[in-house]
């Protein structure tokens, strides 16, 4: 049975990572969020106190960004980061993978690092991003063992500011490849109805988009052309 708006708009990630965004866009991605009924908001973490102020009173989680976008961040500032986003409120946390050091095959590094991340996080969700676009199928499925066993709780395809977004053959060897108990978040590049749906399809838990309002819109139109509640 095909998803409802409420249901879609519960898998959504509301994401605003534009490095120009002011806080009057925060403020409009939030009243978003709320009429909408968003999973979350993504933000960078200079905008986690007004995000988590501005919807302190729903449902709507406020996730943030760390060593956002690169990864090259050393270990213990990303540590650092996590442990002060937690504290001024974010409540999920999306952490760009040290991609350099997984390519070295440095995976000991790459492991201790995601560990510190959990470990810092105490209980918050970490998905992990891997920029799929610059990892072969080996590096891919060694980033998945290390997240699993890291005991992060979601996979990410992108930060959507790589060389390329999600794709559903990504979704499904993530899918694959860390099992039903963790989460798989496809994201970057998915603007359409019809994209959200096959990431969905091929196995992604939740999506990431700046373009969830209109990716609901398109929803709530096709559903009454076809006669059907949305």
């Amino acid at each position: 049975m095909p998803l409802t708006a409420k249901e879609l708009a519960g898998r959504i990630d509301h994401t605003l990572l534009r490095p120009e965004a002011t806080a009057a866009d925060i403020a409009r991605l939030c009243a978003e969020a709320r009429e909408h009924g968003f999973h979350a908001v993504c933000v960078h973490g200079s905008r986690v106190v007004q995000a988590a102020h501005l919807l302190s009173d729903t449902a709507v989680k406020v996730a943030a960004v760390v060593g956002f976008p690169l990864g090259a961040t050393d270990a213990d500032a990303k540590r650092f980061e996590v442990e002060a986003l937690v504290d001024l409120g974010a409540q999920e946390l999306d952490a760009v993978l040290n991609i350099g050091r997984l390519r070295d095959g440095d995976d000991r590094y790459v492991f201790r690092e995601l560990r510190d991340l959990v470990e810092a996080a105490e209980g918050v969700p970490l998905k992990v991003i891997l920029e799929c676009a610059m990892l072969t199928a080996d590096e891919k499925h060694r980033a998945c063992s290390l997240v699993v066993e890291s005991g992060a709780q979601f996979v990410k395809t992108s930060t959507g500011f790589g060389p390329g977004g999600a794709t559903m053959e990504d979704v499904t060897l993530l899918r694959s490849l860390v099992g039903p108990k963790i989460g798989v978040k496809a994201s970057g590049g998915i603007r359409t109805l019809a994209a959200a749906r096959s990431m969905l399809d091929a196995g992604a838990s939740r999506i990431g988009s700046s373009a969830g309002v209109a990716i609901l819109a398109e929803l709530k139109a096709a559903s009454a052309s076809e006669g059907r509640p949305a």
